[in-house]
């Protein structure tokens, strides 16, 4: 059973997976509801506090990339997308936009509940125990609302995996992490390391730091070994 009943959406237009995860997952306690498309998944997200996304790529109408754009233009709930393919393409799209996870069809539902007992862990942790704002080079991260704040006061609202890359280099400062801690944070302890969605995730996080160029400054690039933040991390209550 789970610790607390979280509230799960599950969208996909095949009515007997959407049965099927409702069975998977309100079996182990969780509060199940579910959406055919991107209108009914608006509809379920402003009637219930949503605490985590289970969304399918193929959708008719807006399809799951084009919904995941549009949830994390003003929340940083967990998103899982679920795809048919195995092309590695998609996976990676995925993640680019905001995604925290992801499963090819066919899956095992004792898979997907880890991945959401994992990705449900992250988000409450993130918001129970951290300080409030985490200070580096010319940064200020909320860690209650997931914005990541310039020196000018301008603000960049991070997904779900940005925010848990970002903390766990602000947690290791100056040290080198290799792909498989990176993937591990942001992919979950289950899923098995791939080194192309590391490196996305990494070059997406430097996107939003305004890193990027030919040798970035902030999160640094050792050669066989991993990454490193360059920075002096400190914490704030204000």
């Amino acid at each position: 059973m789970t610790d607390t009943k979280a509230s799960i959406l599950v969208v996909d237009d095949d009515a007997s997976i959407r049965e099927l995860l409702q069975e998977h997952l309100s079996r182990v306690g969780y509060e199940i509801h579910t959406a055919a498309d991107g209108e009914q998944m608006r509809e379920r997200l402003n009637a219930f506090p949503i605490e985590l996304i289970v969304l399918d790529v193929m959708l008719p109408g807006d399809d799951g990339f084009t919904l995941c754009r549009e949830v994390r233009e003003h929340s940083q709930v967990p998103i899982i997308m679920l795809t048919a393919s195995s092309d590695e393409t998609d996976r990676v799209v995925g993640l680019e936009i905001g995604a925290d996870d992801y499963l090819a069809k066919p899956f095992s539902s004792r898979e997907l509940q880890a991945r959401v007992k994992a990705l449900l862990r992250r988000a409450r942790f993130a918001k129970c125990e951290n300080p409030r704002y985490i200070l580096f080079d010319r940064w200020r991260l909320d860690t209650l609302t997931h914005e990541l704040i310039d020196k000018d006061g301008q603000s960049t609202a991070l997904s779900g995996a940005d925010f848990a890359l970002l903390q766990l280099f602000l947690s290791h400062p100056n040290q080198v992490l290799d792909r498989d801690t990176i993937s591990g944070v942001t992919r979950g302890r289950e899923s098995m390391p791939l080194d192309r969605v590391v490196d996305v995730a990494v070059s997406r996080l430097r996107q939003r730091l305004r890193d990027q160029g030919r040798n970035p400054k902030l999160i640094k690039t050792v050669r066989g070994a991993g990454y490193l933040l360059a920075a002096t991390v400190s914490h704030g209550s204000d």
